[in-house]
């Protein structure tokens, strides 16, 4: 651990600040702008309120200075559970011990009393919500590794935090996607990732490679459910209610995030801007495996429905159920 620290504060220790402690109210202690390292020796898991705590962080620093601290995560707690207790009860233990520390601390009427009793400690984390929220707070990740079972990190401070006031936990989400004319929609999905994984994209795609269809391979945002609801499209049955609002229509090229836009080309964007995403993508009717065959699937689509919108939505519904009910296509 110490090897890990002095790697970013070993040169500049006269600017470095070393802390332990679990409230925000001992960093706004801190002068602002004098210090270029802060690192607490407390882990993520026991922060009473920890974008608040983050938010803190970042405020004391200037623009480049870093964040080092720690965090148990939920595969490491799984793990550490199952190893103590006998298989017979472990799982049983466990489901318990995410109902009380993952479910309970985020529901709205429970997590008041969740967090009087035992004060904000022993939260259960994953990496993807713990690096998420340091995005959403101005940070971005510089270096990870894993010592001694804890996941320590390095984030360096590149803009004020986003100040979520209304994070969503719950299985129903509302993502921020571009519509019809680049307006910003919100797209109603069940949740297959975890909490503040949104904030995540740019960094997992400069980390991970893309796999056949474009999506991020080994994405680590991803739950177990959330694998098996994506396969069979069962995460996507609420975009019913944009269709309903008239947001989108049936047929159509996917509502995207701003991070995924930026990666079309600007004759793609501008074309799909011109009309609405819809439900059923031309990707089911082609299957593309790269990003370009994807760009080039969706070019064809928009080209041809400029020309006979009715007549190139109806033969593209056709070729999407016969991939998905007769060829048994999947997205992943």
């Amino acid at each position: 651990t110490y090897d890990f620290i002095d790697k970013y504060v070993g040169r500049s220790l006269k600017r470095a600040y070393v802390v332990a402690t679990r409230t925000y109210f001992n960093i706004d202690k801190i002068p602002t702008n004098r210090f270029s390292a802060l690192v607490n020796l407390k882990r993520v898991n026991d922060f009473r309120r920890i974008n608040k705590y983050f938010e803190s962080v970042n405020s004391k620093l200037p623009i480049g200075g870093v964040f080092i601290n720690h965090v148990e995560t939920h595969a490491v707690r799984k793990n550490r559970i199952l190893k103590k207790i006998p298989k017979s009860l472990g799982y049983l233990y466990y489901f318990a011990d995410v109902i009380l520390t993952r479910v309970i601390p985020k529901l709205k009427y429970t997590k008041g009393l969740y967090f009087h009793i035992t004060g904000g400690k022993g939260r259960v984390l994953t990496k993807a919500e713990t690096f998420g929220r340091l995005y959403s707070c101005g940070f971005e990740i510089v270096e990870e590794k894993t010592i001694n079972n804890l996941l320590h990190f390095v984030a360096r401070k590149v803009k004020e935090p986003s100040f979520d006031t209304d994070p969503t936990y719950g299985p129903l989400i509302k993502l921020r996607r571009l519509g019809k004319d680049g307006k910003i929609i919100r797209v109603y999905k069940f949740r297959t990732m975890y909490p503040f994984s949104e904030y995540l994209q740019q960094y997992v795609f400069e980390k991970n490679d893309l796999k056949e269809g474009g999506k991020i391979k080994n994405d680590f945002r991803i739950s177990h459910e959330g694998k098996i609801m994506r396969k069979y499209w069962i995460d996507e049955l609420p975009m019913i209610i944009n269709l309903v609002k008239n947001e989108m229509k049936l047929i159509g090229v996917r509502p995207l995030s701003n991070h995924y836009f930026s990666l079309y080309p600007k004759e793609l964007q501008e074309k799909r801007i011109k009309v609405k995403p819809g439900l059923l993508p031309p990707f089911y009717a082609d299957m593309p495996k790269t990003l370009e065959d994807i760009g080039a699937s969706e070019m064809k689509y928009l080209e041809a429905y400029e020309k006979a919108p009715l007549k190139t939505d109806i033969q593209y519904f056709i070729k999407i159920l016969q991939n998905i009910l007769l060829r048994g296509k999947r997205s992943c």
